[in-house]
This record gives C-alpha cells, sequence and structure tokens, in this order.
C-alpha cells in the first residue's frame, strides 16, 4: 500500500549519521492519506520523490522519525542513514519546492536498519582503482608471493572428522 501525495519538501540538513528530511502537507487537502501515514510513523518505510512527473531518486529506505499536526500543517521527518549518499545529493536541488512524495511500508526493522554494515571500508578513485582502508588487507604482491611458496596447495588437518 503505497502513500502518493503532493508535498512541499521543506527542508534537508545533514547530522552525524542520517540526513533528515522534512516535509510539509499544507491544509487538510489529503487528510485520508495523513491517517495512514500515521499509522507508518516510527517505522521504516520507502521513499520516492517526483518532480513534475519525473523520478528524482528511485525508492530510498529510510526511518520514518515523526510526524506532527497543528491546524495549519502537518510535518513529516524521515532519516536517510549516510549510505546512501548518492541518493541524498540528488535530493538537496529540490528541497524548498514542491514534490510528490510516495511513502510505502518496508521490509525491515528499525533494528536491522540502525545495524552497522559489515564489510571493508574503502574510496573509488577517479580512475577506477579503489583504496581499502582495512589494514588486514593482503596486496597484489603479498598474494603473488604466498601462491609461489605454496605451490602444494593448502596443507590438510590431521584431525579431520570428515566422514569420507
Amino acid at each position: 500500500m503505497k502513500t502518493t501525495m503532493n508535498v512541499l519538501f521543506k527542508s534537508m540538513q545533514k547530522d552525524d549519521k542520517k540526513e533528515i528530511l522534512k516535509f510539509e502537507i499544507k491544509g487538510s487537502e489529503d487528510a485520508g492519506d495523513e491517517m495512514d501515514l500515521f499509522e507508518l510513523s516510527g517505522s521504516i518505510v520507502v521513499l520516492s520523490l517526483e518532480v513534475g512527473g519525473d523520478e528524482v531518486c528511485g525508492d530510498i529506505s529510510a526511518e520514518f522519525v515523526s510526524m506532527q499536526r497543528d491546524n495549519k500543517k502537518t510535518v513529516m521527518k524521515f532519516g536517510i542513514k549516510g549510505d546512501r549518499d548518492d541518493k541524498a545529493q540528488q535530493l538537496y536541488k529540490y528541497a524548498g519546492h514542491n514534490v510528490t512524495l510516495g511513502v510505502a511500508p518496508g521490509q525491515m526493522s528499525i533494528e536491522e536498519f540502525n545495524e552497522p554494515r559489515e564489510g571493508v571500508r574503502g574510496k573509488i578513485n577517479q580512475d577506477g582503482t579503489v583504496d581499502v582502508e582495512d589494514k588486514n588487507q593482503m596486496t597484489i604482491e603479498e598474494a603473488a608471493a604466498a601462491a609461489e611458496e605454496d605451490v602444494d596447495g593448502p596443507t590438510m588437518p590431521d584431525d579431520d572428522e570428515l566422514p569420507f
């Protein structure tokens, strides 16, 4: 169930770990859609933005941080984790404009969303090479030297408990 509505993309702010997106719904013209969104508040959702019928950045998983309503407007806050920086960069130019916001329930829990990602950190250079930040990473020269030393292949342990 995806809820789509025309909103004002009020602002986009970066803190230590997340990009905080603020959207405003003016008046009570989309009151039915707002009630659907209240149920999603506090959970993980999938956001999509369109401007003039064109999709801005595809689907983005985000934490639906809060939804505050007064007699003039409803303000919705979403948090996008920092590892989605490439998509977040595309959104900056639309802050302050009216957009079509799509909000759908997400598949993951808050705990999964906030988990640190596993893997090796690094940077991709302009020429396509990668600089890895792992101190335990083996260089190509070290791998070639290890392969020359171990021509016979790996040794099998003496206490092998396999049935065959």
